[in-house]
């Protein structure tokens, strides 16, 4: 265990809270709770990186902590009605794809290293802000404007080319 980690699992404590945050209609607050946790995420990888603190835990627990939280603010915000069910189910599916993916390559004795693609870091990027930008709004009573269709076509169409990625990517190692 090192502080990198430390700040890892407190992270996936973010989790609840936000939820919690979300469901009893303090949306500020998970708005606050999530800011902090995506401080925290880069906390930690600076951390991590600059004083040779990376570990095979922090490489497995990170991903997971951040794909924990961004997954249950999606379910949250569609459960509350402040995005739309689709693209909760969007988000989420590709993740289960992605890991059914590596899941069925290792069980095939072919595993697969999964580099993170450009595509995804982007849409990873698109899924926070916009994740931000609606709890910033529900939260302090902003008028989004034309920013949610944006966001809303900016996450959506990300999430779908990102998945399509990866499988190409699946695809293309079991060929091998």
């Amino acid at each position: 265990m090192n502080l990198p980690n430390a700040i890892t699992i407190l992270r996936l404590f973010a989790v609840p809270a936000v939820v919690w945050a979300i469901a009893d209609d303090r949306v500020a607050l998970a708005f606050w709770i999530f800011l902090a946790a995506g401080i925290s995420d880069a906390v930690d990888g600076f951390i991590a990186r600059h004083f040779n603190m990376q570990s095979e835990l922090g490489a497995y627990l990170d991903p997971v902590a951040d794909k924990a939280l961004l997954v249950s603010i999606y379910v949250a915000l569609a459960l509350t009605g402040q995005v739309p069910g689709w693209l909760t189910l969007a988000v989420v599916v590709r993740d289960v794809v992605i890991i059914g993916a590596v899941a069925a390559s290792w069980a095939m004795e072919q595993p697969v290293t999964i580099r993170p693609l450009i595509v995804s870091k982007l849409n990873t990027a698109a899924q926070i802000g916009f994740a931000a930008l609606m709890l910033g709004a529900t939260g302090f009573s902003i008028p989004l404007g034309n920013a949610y269709e944006v966001g809303l076509v900016l996450v959506a169409g990300l999430t779908a080319i990102s998945a399509l990625a990866y499988l190409f990517e699946w695809s293309r190692h079991l060929a091998r």
